[in-house]
């Protein structure tokens, strides 16, 4: 059953910026959807005050996997060289799905 992997980040001080999410971006050099990504989207929801990460995964398990093998890597690796300037997520959560639709 698919699922959803959710994360939010709060707005801080009216900063929209994306300098955080695109360094993650640019350090995973991803060519193509890690394996069991069925969609990612990742923007500002300015009525709820945060930056909101929504991926659909086929299987928690795989969404898991690259977490655990890919991003977090990439996530430490930065936290290191500029401690302070990556705030945890103050929502970080998974549901399954009862439909998708692509």
């Amino acid at each position: 059953m698919a699922v959803a992997y959710i994360q939010e980040f709060d707005i801080v001080d009216g900063d929209t910026s994306t300098t955080n999410y695109d360094a993650v971006s640019s350090a995973l050099n991803l060519s193509s959807a890690p394996d069991g990504l069925i969609a990612h989207t990742a923007g500002f929801d300015k009525a709820d005050g945060v930056f909101r990460i929504f991926d659909i995964w086929q299987s928690r398990e795989q969404g898991e996997r690259f977490i655990s093998e890919q991003l977090n890597p990439v996530l430490e690796k930065l936290m290191a060289e500029a401690p302070g300037d990556f705030a945890p997520p103050k929502l970080d959560t998974w549901y399954e799905l009862h439909d998708v639709m692509s």
